[in-house]
């Protein structure tokens, strides 16, 4: 494994700074604290930044020894929000506000990029400039929409952004990346189905909403077998029925709520137009109304291909080609997704390990994201920090291999 000396060095300071947002988790676009710490490391080293880009985020600008005059750039993105969690762990950087948590590892994004930024800030061979891309409110909130509104790609013109995230149960020294999409479209959907509510005893007198809940939940998975090709991932999944206030009462609505998850624009557009049309006709055949809500939320997280390649191949400079595993899709979503809709880039995991780097009493194998127990492994930021400085110094170098 080749890490570059200066960041194992400063390893452990940045992990401090590192456990200090962890104590101090904030949500989406409340990251001021957060914001704030990122902005004065940055500042202190000497790298120039810009602030209240998608309400919270920073973006740093480090220009090469040309003073940036090429015009070529690279953004580097990590998230630095929060999940509105409890945190069960007891360790002294344990989070210090109830009911917020770090519990996906973005101090650990945070922490890996500061560790570049920190080594750029003293090194600076290379031609163009590196854009820090400090962005908040991943969760849920679409903090890279947001950036992208507020002019960032127009303010610092790159030519290709990179994503990067902890991935729990794989082995430390490891990463995955892949061309294609890697992660989920997530959208929610609000299906209301009116009735008429009668006493239970005399069904006949009302329109029961709820066998036609019933009813739609079962045809919306025929969209998923019957409609769409077998190939194409996809997924309805129905969370959430709610209904009736008393078990003698027929109830006058029904309300159906849940997700879709899919690969492709094309798949869901398929998904949400067949849902809507089921809804419709179910509903008018029981003599029911309907109220149809979708509500696309993040696309697909979809790598270009001869930005993942590239990627691998640093990858693979770093910890050798057997240590770069094919990136397994997941159905999780990932708002990185927004800023790969408008730029080529990348986005990748690395290995966070199996667990024990936790305290004792959480029990044995690996925590997993959006876990109570959950705390990221500070042994990634050395190696985290080699990429990213890997990856822009040899992107910038090679302008012809993209």
């Amino acid at each position: 494994m080749k890490i570059i000396d200066s960041i194992l060095t400063d390893a452990a300071s940045i992990a401090a700074i590192r456990k200090d947002i962890h104590a101090h988790p904030e949500l989406c676009f409340k990251e001021v604290r957060t914001a704030d710490v990122v902005a004065k490391q940055l500042t202190d080293w000497g790298i120039p930044i810009h602030r209240g880009m998608g309400t919270t985020g920073v973006v740093g600008i480090v220009h090469g020894r040309d003073g940036g005059a090429c015009g070529r750039g690279i953004g580097l993105r990590a998230d630095i929000d929060a999940l509105p969690m409890q945190e069960f762990n007891t360790f002294a950087h344990a989070s210090k506000h109830a009911g917020k948590m770090h519990a996906c590892g973005h101090d650990g994004h945070t922490a890996m990029l500061l560790a570049a930024a920190k080594h750029f800030s003293k090194n600076r061979d290379f031609d163009g400039t590196v854009y820090l891309i400090f962005q908040p409110a991943e969760e849920g909130g679409g903090g890279a929409r947001e950036m992208i509104k507020d002019g960032m790609f127009e303010k610092f013109p790159m030519q290709a952004v990179f994503g990067m995230h902890n991935w729990p149960g794989a082995q430390v020294g490891t990463f995955a990346v892949s061309p294609g999409p890697v992660m989920a479209s997530s959208n929610e959907f609000k299906i209301t189905i009116r009735g008429k509510g009668s006493h239970a005893a005399l069904p006949h007198n009302g329109v029961d909403p709820v066998p036609v809940a019933c009813q739609l939940v079962q045809a919306f998975q025929t969209i998923i077998t019957r409609n769409k090709k077998p190939v194409d991932a996809g997924v309805i999944s129905v969370t959430m029925i709610n209904a009736g206030e008393a078990t003698n009462v027929v109830p006058d609505f029904c309300v159906i709520q849940g997700t879709v998850r899919t690969f492709s624009i094309e798949v869901l557009d398929l998904i949400e137009s067949r849902m809507k049309q089921i809804t419709e006709n179910l509903c008018a055949a029981f003599d029911a109304k309907p109220e149809f809500h979708f509500n696309r939320n993040y696309p697909p997280t979809i790598n270009s291909a001869a930005e993942a390649n590239f990627a691998r191949k640093v990858m693979e400079g770093i910890v050798g080609k057997d240590n770069v595993m094919t990136q397994e899709p997941t159905m999780g979503a990932e708002d990185f997704s927004f800023m790969l809709q408008a730029k080529p880039g990348a986005y990748c995991f690395i290995a966070n390990g199996d667990g024990s780097h936790r305290e004792m009493g959480h029990g044995a194998g690996p925590c997993m994201l959006h876990n109570p127990s959950y705390d990221f492994n500070d042994d990634l930021i050395p190696l985290g920090g080699t990429y990213w400085v890997e990856l822009a110094t040899q992107w910038l170098a090679n302008p012809t291999q993209i």
